[in-house]
């Protein structure tokens, strides 16, 4: 693509009024976003950019790295560690995370996923799963209240009658979930679902080694997933979090994974670290629901493409 031709198409996406109107959604949905989270007495923290301590993910992504005086540093793909560390002394704390995962071009026709994104990072000591799974099951339906009360011009253009769920969300075990609808389960159940619901105890090789182990001996894990219905699959994914240092070093091994990777996690881990759990949710992923977009780069006035060159 040339540059001229970059450039004009993102004047032209700057100058739609989906943008204008997805762009007054954002601020709704951000300031609702964080207001919820202070009255419920979790601390704003500031975001980590740039760091030598960041998350692997379970599945390949492009490492961008920075050599700043000799030592090196990863674009942030989440802040999951920082958050781990943080809750020892701050207790609850939440944060608008600018996340960096530079995805492989297959993802680019999925209209879920951006390369750049803000995702809000929320975690809470001493907190399981199901706390977890009840404060977001209290943020949904008050969240999409207020953006129906303060966003009612903008959602009647764009055609959207977004419904308020009602609670408790349903929850689905991962195995029963894959044995019912196959790999594809996600989009599947995502596609006839007409609420939100749960996903909960996947299997220990599909996530990252810092979520916990279930004690039931069953290799899962006491982590969850939240699903948008009408087929825009995930909403949030989190969990409780290992915090016994034996623990992490036993799951670091099992994911092939060496503790030179997460040297500086250990080192605080043996200081000792606090049970917590938490989860992220991709703001762009959740307004592009809102706004019953097919797209996620429709939310973005700057949308970071996988496989495209962008402003």
């Amino acid at each position: 693509m040339q540059q001229s031709e970059i450039v004009q198409n993102t004047l032209e996406r700057l100058s739609r009024e989906s943008m204008v109107h997805a762009m007054r959604i954002h601020t709704t949905v951000r300031k609702v976003l964080g207001d919820f989270f202070r009255e419920e007495g979790f601390l704003e923290v500031p975001p980590v950019i740039l760091s030598p301590l960041t998350d692997p993910l379970n599945h390949p992504v492009f490492d961008p790295v920075v050599t700043y005086y000799g030592k090196k540093y990863s674009l942030t793909k989440s802040m999951i560690f920082h958050k781990h560390l943080l809750v020892k002394y701050l207790g609850s704390i939440f944060t608008f995370s600018p996340n960096v995962r530079m995805e492989t071009e297959d993802k680019k026709s999925s209209g879920r996923h951006l390369w750049e994104f803000t995702q809000i990072d929320v975690e809470k000591r001493d907190a399981t799963r199901e706390d977890m799974m009840r404060l977001v099951e209290k943020l949904l339906p008050h969240l999409f209240r207020e953006v129906k009360s303060k966003n009612a011009q903008e959602l009647r253009a764009l055609g959207r009658d977004l419904p308020v769920p009602e609670t408790p969300f349903p929850v689905i075990k991962y195995l029963d979930a894959e044995s019912s609808r196959g790999e594809d389960f996600e989009r599947i159940l995502s596609k006839e679902a007409k609420t939100p619901f749960w996903i909960v105890d996947i299997p220990v090789m599909k996530r990252e080694f810092y979520d916990r182990m279930n004690d039931d001996g069953s290799s899962t894990l006491a982590d969850m997933d939240l699903i948008y219905p009408e087929g825009f699959q995930e909403a949030l994914s989190g969990g409780e979090r290992e915090y016994k240092p034996e623990r992490i070093r036993e799951r670091i091994k099992l994911k092939g994974q060496t503790e030179e990777q997460f040297s500086h996690y250990l080192s605080a881990a043996d200081e000792g670290l606090p049970p917590s759990a938490g989860f992220g949710i991709g703001i762009e992923r959740l307004v592009r629901y809102i706004c019953g977009f097919t797209r996620i780069e429709d939310t973005h006035p700057f949308p970071k493409i996988p496989g495209e060159f962008s402003l």
